[in-house]
């Protein structure tokens, strides 16, 4: 029973890092609206990009029609996602509604109207906010969290089909910052603004969570390839296959050992070589896709 509770105490901690950046994710997701996005009365996509047309049209708070909304989707997306991702997603949508409505009471100028943090540069306002928005977006995918919104669109697809987040959530954007052409008053270079920041937020989305599950295969030849190997499952956790290979030069037998590894793991396998052997010849390369145990799922129909 006692081998059991390093493993509870990983899970535990693994949890607690997971709603730890999704905080931290959404706090940079709502920064971007409030100090750059609102007061430059710039939309995007999502039901927050809805709610902040509503918003421009109604005064109706953002964070108000952003719950309502969201309430709705949480239902469909019980059965599909399952109560693991949805009590995340309950979660980052309860905490988005205090921080949208937290930056929007500090974030005002002497009258209390939005302020713009870039002054009156709406296009700084568009790349900025945009760029906020969508790393903070990546973060809270990265640790399986949402907004909720088309987020639970785009978990849907992407749990069926290898479709990148940005990707699936810029198709089912581009509808709604063109429903914004019917705010009376809202000028074709404020939809152009939407839609410069569906693009960045999409960009910045796929970087985050793609250079999360970056992938790298080492090749390595080495004459200690026993301990190597040892090194590697057993304290690097990684699967190690071992080839045979022949020397064309010399003509002799020789081992290699290939392994499969997330990008960040890279430097403690170096590690973890060089102290074996020093002279060890290593070749690292990134990879497009490693699917299967202890990597990504094969999605495919």
């Amino acid at each position: 029973m006692n081998k059991f509770k390093p493993i509870r105490i990983t899970n535990m901690w693994t949890e607690m890092k997971d709603y730890l950046f999704i905080t931290l994710g959404l706090i940079l997701y709502s920064f971007g609206w409030a100090g750059f996005l609102i007061p430059n009365k710039i939309t995007t996509g999502g039901v927050t990009g809805i709610s902040a047309i509503v918003y421009y049209a109604t005064d109706i708070p953002i964070q108000n029609t952003y719950v309502l909304i969201n309430i709705v989707l949480l239902i469909f997306a019980l059965k599909i996602l399952g109560w693991k991702f949805c009590v995340k997603t309950i979660y980052g949508i309860a905490v988005l509604y205090v921080l949208l409505w937290f930056f929007q009471r500090i974030i005002v100028d002497d009258q209390g109207q939005a302020l713009s943090l870039v002054g009156d540069e709406p296009f700084m306002a568009c790349i900025i906010g945009a760029a906020l928005c969508g790393i903070g977006l990546g973060m809270a995918f990265t640790h399986n969290g949402s907004t909720g919104g088309t987020d639970i669109i785009a978990a849907i697809v992407n749990k069926y089909r290898d479709v990148t987040f940005g990707r699936m959530t810029m198709l089912c954007d581009i509808c709604i910052i063109s429903s914004s052409s019917f705010i009376p008053g809202y000028t074709i270079e404020k939809m152009a603004f939407g839609y410069c920041t569906l693009v960045v937020i999409g960009l910045c989305i796929d970087y985050v969570v793609n250079n999360a599950r970056q992938s790298v295969q080492f090749l390595i030849f080495s004459k200690e390839y026993e301990k190597i190997s040892d090194a590697i499952v057993f304290q690097a956790h990684r699967g190690v296959t071992l080839l045979d290979g022949t020397g064309w030069y010399s003509k002799n037998g020789v081992k290699v050992i290939v392994v499969l590894a997330k990008k960040r793991e890279s430097t403690n396998i170096f590690r973890l070589v060089k102290a074996i052997d020093p002279n060890a010849f290593i070749s690292q390369s990134a990879v497009i896709g490693v699917f299967g145990e202890g990597f990504d799922k094969i999605k495919v129909k």
